[in-house]
C-alpha cells in the first residue's frame, strides 16, 4: 500500500427522519385495522361460551322436567367469567337468560322451552343468536 494515498472513512448511515415517521405511519395505520378485528374475535369466543352454557342449561332443565314434571325448580347453569345467567321458571315453561359482564355488557342471549333463541346486542336485535357483527337471523 503507498502510504501516500489516503482513504476516505466510510460514512455510517443512520435511519432518517422520513423513513422513520413512514414506518410509525404504516405501523399506525395495520394497527387501526387489525385491533378492532382482534377485538370481535375475542367476543365472537366469549359469545360461543355463553351459547355453549345455555344450550347445556336447556339440556339439564329438561332433564329435570322429565324427572320432576316442572320446571318450577329446575337448577340455573353457573355464570362464566363473562356472562350472568338466570332462571325463571314455572309448571311448564321457562327461560334462561345469558347477560354479558364487562365489555360484553350490552349482550342478551335468551332460550326457552320450546328452544326458542333470542339476541340482544350492539351487532343487532333477533329471534336467533347472533353470533358475529353483520349476522341477522
Amino acid at each position: 500500500m503507498n502510504p501516500n494515498t489516503r482513504t476516505r472513512p466510510s460514512r455510517i448511515r443512520g435511519v432518517t427522519l422520513l423513513e422513520l415517521l413512514t414506518v410509525t405511519a404504516i405501523i399506525g395505520i395495520l394497527a387501526a385495522i387489525a385491533i378492532p378485528s382482534y377485538q370481535d374475535h375475542v367476543r365472537r369466543g366469549q359469545i360461543e361460551e355463553a351459547t355453549a352454557v345455555l344450550s347445556q342449561g336447556r339440556v339439564a332443565t329438561e332433564q329435570f322436567f322429565l324427572d320432576n314434571r316442572t320446571f318450577a325448580a329446575a337448577p340455573c347453569p353457573a355464570n362464566t367469567d363473562n356472562f350472568v345467567l338466570t332462571c325463571a321458571g314455572n309448571a311448564t315453561t321457562y327461560t334462561i337468560t345469558a347477560t354479558g359482564a364487562g365489555n360484553l355488557a350490552s349482550f342478551v342471549f335468551t332460550i326457552n322451552e320450546r328452544n326458542a333463541r333470542s339476541t340482544t346486542s350492539p351487532w343487532g336485535n333477533g329471534a336467533c343468536w347472533i353470533m358475529k357483527k353483520g349476522q341477522s337471523c
